[in-house]
């Protein structure tokens, strides 16, 4: 001990036999992980083992955890598609005037994502800004182009079936009309 420079209690200090004064919580830990299905992460394991009597904190329990290479299941984050500005940004023509005097001169469309049964659902309805009808809707598991045109198609054959559907002024039957041929192209 002097040749290696070190006190005598630490030379005893490691050749004592270390005790594990944990393996009563790591079998309880496997069992609980067990039983979860592999689900449950730390959090979760450290409040089972407290309604279980076990007074242990739950950084213990993510330690015993990592040495027994256990990891809950962790949820899947929610979808963000936000990516900043990309593609074309379409002018603003309605400047935050949403009201209007005769029907069918503003028209507004929107793609809403719904979450029906662990599915998720899209509506996309066409609304007439005059008495904020509903003229046109489409539902699908996609938000793609055939949702769009089945959409537009729909209004299509709304409006084919309106007979008073053009405005009493100049401008408004201008835009009508090439709104037609617009709804003419696409379907």
């Amino acid at each position: 001990m002097k040749i290696l420079g070190i006190a005598r209690s630490t030379y005893y200090y490691y050749l004592k036999e270390k005790k594990d004064k944990y393996i009563v919580e790591k079998q309880e830990i496997l069992n609980i992980f067990v039983d979860s299905k592999n689900t449950y992460g730390y959090r979760r394991i450290a409040l089972e083992l407290r309604k279980k009597g076990y007074v242990i904190n739950h950084k213990t329990v993510l330690k015993l955890m990592k040495m027994l290479k256990i990891y809950g299941k962790q949820r899947k984050s929610k979808y963000k598609s936000y990516r900043g500005e990309v593609g074309k940004v379409a002018p603003n023509i309605l400047n935050r005037e949403f009201n209007t005097n005769a029907p069918y001169t503003k028209l507004t469309t929107d793609v809403t994502e719904f979450n029906v049964c662990n599915e998720k659902i899209y509506l996309s309805p066409v609304l007439d800004m005059f008495n904020n009808e509903i003229l046109s809707y489409s539902i699908s598991t996609s938000p793609n182009f055939w949702q769009t045109r089945e959409m537009l198609k729909g209004l299509k054959d709304y409006l084919k079936r309106q007979r008073h559907y053009y405005t009493q002024t100049k401008a408004g039957n201008t835009k009508r009309e090439s709104f037609n041929v617009y709804l003419k192209n696409i379907t």
